[in-house]
């Protein structure tokens, strides 16, 4: 198992043992991490440097990347969007889930 595999796998067994333990902010920290895993790769594979060591940074970039589909540019911003102050996110989203999806649409090999 490569080390990039291996890194997505830890961020998500993570994100499921925070929501487990109720800690869904957590879970969504870890979300973003295997985003930002993913996203470097991708464009690292892409020929591209990554500019950033962040997955916030990483995600607002990818947000615009008009080799996206929408549906993946959709899930990127839902990864950037701020909870309100009950700690909640402005729209109806599983930020692991669809960070999961943003990972295999970026790197369709990861999970084989």
């Amino acid at each position: 198992m490569s080390d990039l595999i291996r890194d997505l796998h830890t961020e998500f067994e993570r994100a499921a043992s925070a929501r487990r333990k109720g800690n869904e902010g957590q879970a969504r920290v870890c979300a973003r991490r295997a985003a930002g895993i993913a996203i470097r790769e991708y464009l690292i594979r892409r020929g591209t440097r990554p500019p950033s060591l962040s997955a916030y940074d990483l995600l607002n970039l990818i947000k615009e990347d008009a080799h996206l589909s929408p549906h993946l540019r959709r899930i990127a911003d839902h990864l950037t969007l701020r909870v309100t102050e009950e700690f909640r996110l402005p729209v109806e989203a599983d930020l692991v889930a669809e960070a999961r999806l943003l990972c295999q649409g970026l790197l369709p090999d990861w999970e084989k």
